[in-house]
């Protein structure tokens, strides 16, 4: 489908109306937040990227979505789209004060519809759907969506995943992509439009069809099941098993997955996507392997993608000292998550950050005053960790936990056998128990680093945190720094989805050292190493985006009016 034509039903309101009371007409008032204490959890990135705006907008439905949008751009005010605001590298909020023009930030968490189309077999997801409400509503009819572990359990957005490559660590499906959207553009000529490339005809103006899908009033029969459009990286299965290849099996700037919403960064705004589910896994079994020798690692890796008949779900990998390190530092994380479940957490971290902010104004409390309660806390709780995997961090340096269908347990069984026990390593097979606990640790690691800052920052002057992707054909994955920047490092934290060869790597910075200065230096060290990064976070406004990236930004974007910045480029007005 092509784009639709401007709106004649273009917004309107007085001149002498602000652009905030122009907002307010459309939201009410009661979702439009213009001081810095309503706005402060909107201001923050989760780890990285702080700045301001004039208001945070937060529309109730793809309508009021579109005509927030229509003030914005007729105001020459800058738009940063942002849903659960979980990014680790500062993307979905403002960064710094240069920017040339007002900036307005609108929160779509409010526009939650999520469509089951042809029994599940697609959904179609709104701005607002998360991966955790995605999961639960895919449950019932046996399907699952592209991410059932990471980021889900932090509320992350399903358009967020698109928009930013996000990976995920399971291993059939890639990272999150589609090629049906509906999405709204400025072109060159400054004028907004809508692009229908959902694959739905659901009318001929912007009001039709986001009324239509605010609705949801179109049939079964104005679905195009097209199969030339895909709906998910459905060729990653053979694309990752291809381990002698001199390239990364996934990593933000690779060209095949950057299509119109897919790798946008924001630079688009994304109302809906078109996204296949997956048959779900049953009766799974984990497997973890526990070594001193690097390279065994990499010879399972190698002969599973390249020989096995059933591929493995996930392989996970974790450090012994981040799984140490995680072990104390994530264990509230790990109970919550156990205890209440993931869908509970969003807004235990908005409460968190209405905490901290009050925190703040008051003065006489320390930083992270929240974190500090919740680390003292945790500490009241018994060991929380299965005994096996316990000992294992004391036996053995590297971990590699590989969840397999049931009928690759055999196949598995068989080949882990054949090297082990050894003088280097061990493996057993999980109890059900045993499995959830390893890949729960697994992902309460990714918070980790956050925490032990909260909790030593006198001791900490910053964390550098990597997301690289390596070749496929690597031998020598495990990274050595040299001397020079190893001193500087309290703490590494190496952990990552093994058979994708995608590492996140956590780095805590003694007190009085440079971090940006060690996180470059560190970077030479990977470019050494033919690394790409990110690998599934995006760039935000952390990393430089390579030509390849920043192309596509320019091109879905040439007045540079949606999130500049992000990729480390221009904050101007065309780019200037």
């Amino acid at each position: 489908m092509r784009a639709t034509p401007p709106s004649h039903a273009m917004v309107t309101c007085d001149v002498k109306i602000s652009v905030i009371d122009c907002l307010r007409e459309i939201v009410g008032s009661r979702f439009v937040l213009a001081t810095p204490a309503r706005m402060r959890s909107y201001m923050r990135g989760y780890r990285f990227g702080e700045g301001s705006a004039m208001a945070v907008v937060l529309p109730g439905s793809l309508l009021e979505f579109w005509k927030a949008v229509q003030i914005c751009v007729r105001e020459n005010t800058i738009v940063i789209a942002q849903a659960a605001n979980t990014g680790l590298t500062g993307g979905s909020t403002p960064c710094g004060e240069d920017y040339d023009r007002r900036v307005v930030v609108i929160n779509t968490m409010r526009i939650k519809s999520l469509h089951m189309l042809d029994g599940g077999r697609q959904v179609l997801a709104f701005p607002g759907t998360t991966l955790d409400e995605l999961e639960k509503a895919l449950k019932p009819v046996g399907r699952e969506p592209h991410s059932v572990i990471g980021s889900s359990c932090l509320g992350a957005s399903v358009i967020g995943g698109v928009c930013n490559n996000s990976g995920g660590s399971l291993i059939h499906r890639g990272p999150a992509y589609t090629e049906l959207a509906l999405f709204a553009q400025v072109g060159d000529d400054g004028t907004l439009r809508l692009v229908n490339h959902l694959g739905i005809d659901l009318g001929g103006t912007p009001e039709g069809i986001l009324s239509a899908l605010d609705n949801q009033s179109y049939s079964a029969d104005d679905i195009d099941w097209d199969e030339t459009k895909r709906a998910s990286d459905n060729g990653y299965v053979e694309h990752v098993r291809n381990v002698d290849a001199d390239t990364p099996a996934r990593f933000n700037a690779d060209a095949r997955r950057l299509f119109e919403a897919a790798g946008s960064a924001g630079r688009v705004i994304v109302f809906a996507v078109r996204l296949d589910t997956f048959e779900a896994t049953r009766d799974a079994k984990v497997f973890y392997i526990g070594t001193n020798d690097a390279t065994e690692l990499n010879q399972i890796r190698r002969t599973m993608l390249s020989s096995f008949a059933n591929l493995p779900i996930a392989a996970e990998y974790i450090h012994r000292e981040a799984f140490d390190i995680a072990e104390r530092y994530g264990k509230d994380t790990y109970l919550l998550v156990k205890t209440l479940g993931t869908g509970r957490l969003p807004r235990l971290f908005a409460l968190k950050s209405r905490i901290d902010g009050m925190a703040e104004r008051i003065g006489f409390f320390p930083a992270n005053l929240t974190d500090r309660l919740m680390q003292a806390a945790s500490r009241l709780f018994p060991s929380h960790l299965p005994g096996r995997l316990k000992q294992y961090s004391n036996r053995f340096e590297h971990h590699l936990m590989i969840k397999v269908p049931s009928e690759g347990v055999q196949e598995t069984r068989d080949c882990l056998s054949t090297l082990y026990p050894s003088a280097r390593g061990d493996f057993f097979e999980c109890t059900a128990e045993e499995g959830r606990a390893a890949f729960l640790h697994r992902f309460a690691t990714a918070g980790a680093a956050v925490r032990y800052r909260a909790v030593h920052g006198a001791e900490i002057g910053g964390i550098v945190a990597l997301d690289i992707a390596l070749p496929r054909n690597e031998a020598e994955w495990m990274e050595t720094l040299p001397p020079d920047i190893e001193k500087n490092i309290l703490r590494k934290l190496y952990y990552g989805h093994f058979f994708c060869y995608v590492f996140h790597q956590d780095y805590l910075i003694a007190n009085g050292v440079d971090w940006l200065e060690t996180e470059h230096k560190i970077l030479e060290v990977q470019d050494r190493r033919r690394a790409k990064y990110p690998a599934e976070h995006n760039v935000g406004h952390l990393y430089r985006a390579e030509e390849t990236v920043s192309a596509h930004y320019r091109a879905l974007d040439p007045c540079n009016c949606f999130n500049p910045g992000v990729g480390q480029t221009s904050k101007k007005t065309r780019w200037r």
